[in-house]
């Protein structure tokens, strides 16, 4: 049967994104009713062959398809909303996300035959949705994506703030800044819990600006001879456009190279996100303009081995190439896990006489999420009772949950998927708990997914010697 949740209390059940990055899910419960929060996915490298992500198997919610009221979306990346056009069939509830999520939702759904059958519903941030016992207040916080934002999860129980991914940037190149106001007012009426990213919880400091990046980029591309080929992830707008600037300030024209960045491209020109943007090239064009002209924008910065960067390393691109007097410039963090297989395309590169600058050797970027002085900001403005960090390996949560600690919380409590948090002005703890299955993406079929087995190193040094 499982937990119904009562009037008095809020329960919290994520399904994905609290013990390992990416694929979000979580699940919210009040007056017998529950909500979604997005549904993502998680990519899959060299640890799992032949397949391309994972994502949390929906059983437990969708036994209670009944009772659920929505499904909301905090913001378009791939780890929140990758997994909703694969698991539509099975969550048919409406689906509510801003402009530029809608847009990319949408996209996706047509592509499965989805999309007059789906019910996806485009609010404005800053509006307030009705949707069951819940009322949402949505709010402006800046990230690595066009309309990123927090839910304010008001219930008869209490207020709970859901973070989604987050930064503090003065200055994003695109879209609204955070809105410390709406922050503030919850901490003067009283936060009951934070669901909060735990990304960078265990780097001090505080994280950069977009604006930063672009300086960084300015900079990089001066005095360049050759191609200038740029890698990093295509739904990074505010990338997009500080390349797009970059090359312009030194007489270079942009390419777009990849099936995502041209995806991004789209939704972002419809949303008006490029309108002062010079317009980029296109590929035929590129083909034969002089490469000291040129800089393309590749997928490919985890060196995925169908991206864009990746073929034009292995010159299996058919209209552009790579060649010696070239520079690749990384302008994303290296994902932990996908260390080994970006260090053979350095090598690759490097051996084809092309120059690589990583985020090590130059500011050409940002992360997109708050490190120690944010989250500690952070704690200071909303002033919960409760803290429950998400969106992070059990590393990354136990960080926050001392950060949070520190800051003054009544109690912090570090779920790992699958977990039921009751969230309530008395009782809050841990009630229960299930079995977090994964399906996993092979590219062609949902199947579910079997972990392999690991060998503990201790007992394999022992066999060994």
């Amino acid at each position: 049967m499982g937990p119904v949740p009562g009037k008095d209390e809020i329960l919290f059940l994520p399904l994905g994104g609290c013990s390992r990055i990416g694929m979000n899910m979580a699940l919210y419960g009040h007056a017998g009713k529950w909500l979604i929060v997005d549904a993502g996915v998680a990519f899959m490298g060299d640890e799992a062959p032949g397949v391309d992500s994972l994502m949390a198997d929906p059983t437990f919610i969708e036994e209670r398809m009944q009772d659920v009221v929505g499904l909301v979306v905090t913001h378009a990346h791939e780890d929140h909303i990758g997994a909703i056009h694969h698991l539509w069939p099975r969550l048919r509830c409406p689906i509510y996300a801003s402009p530029f999520a809608s847009h990319i939702i949408r996209d996706r759904l047509k592509e499965k035959g989805a999309h007059r059958a789906a019910k996806v519903q485009t609010f404005d941030i800053g509006d307030t949705l009705r949707i069951g016992p819940f009322r949402i207040e949505t709010i402006a916080v800046t990230h690595s994506i066009p309309e990123p934002m927090s839910l304010a999860i008001r219930t008869a129980a209490g207020t709970v703030l859901h973070t989604g991914d987050w930064k503090f940037d003065p200055d994003p190149l695109i879209g609204r800044t955070t809105d410390f106001a709406a922050l503030k007012r919850l901490g003067d009426e009283g936060l009951l819990a934070m669901m909060c990213d735990s990304t960078n919880a265990d780097v001090p400091g505080a994280t950069g600006s977009e604006a930063d990046a672009r300086a960084g980029l300015i900079a990089a591309f001066a005095g360049r001879p050759g191609a200038i080929a740029v890698t990093g992830f295509a739904s990074n707008v505010a990338r997009m456009t500080a390349v797009a600037e970059a090359a312009a300030a030194v007489g270079r024209k942009v390419v777009l190279v990849g099936r995502s960045m041209l995806r991004m491209e789209k939704a972002a020109q419809a949303c008006g996100y490029l309108d002062h943007v010079p317009d980029f090239m296109d590929v035929r064009e590129a083909s034969w303009t002089p490469r000291e002209n040129l800089v393309f924008l590749c997928t490919g910065s985890q060196g995925e081995e169908r991206a864009a960067l990746s073929r034009l390393a292995r010159n299996e691109h058919r209209e552009l190439w790579l060649e010696e007097g070239d520079t690749v410039i990384f302008s994303a963090r290296t994902i932990p896990g996908n260390e080994e297989v970006l260090a053979d395309i350095h090598a690759h590169l490097r051996g084809m006489g092309v120059e690589i600058v990583t985020p090590a050797d130059a500011p050409v970027h940002v992360s997109g999420h708050p490190k120690r002085d944010d989250l500690a900001r952070m704690y200071g403005l909303v002033r919960p009772r409760f803290a429950v960090p998400v969106h992070g390996t059990i590393g990354h949560m136990e960080a926050h949950a001392r950060l949070a600690r520190s800051c003054g919380v009544e109690r912090a409590l570090v779920p790992e998927d699958g977990d039921i948090l009751r969230i309530a002005h008395e009782g809050t703890r841990v009630i229960g708990r299930i079995e977090p299955r994964r399906l996993a993406n092979t590219g062609r079929e949902l199947i579910p997914w079997i972990p392999p087995v690991t060998v503990d190193e201790d007992m394999a040094e022992r066999v060994a010697a």
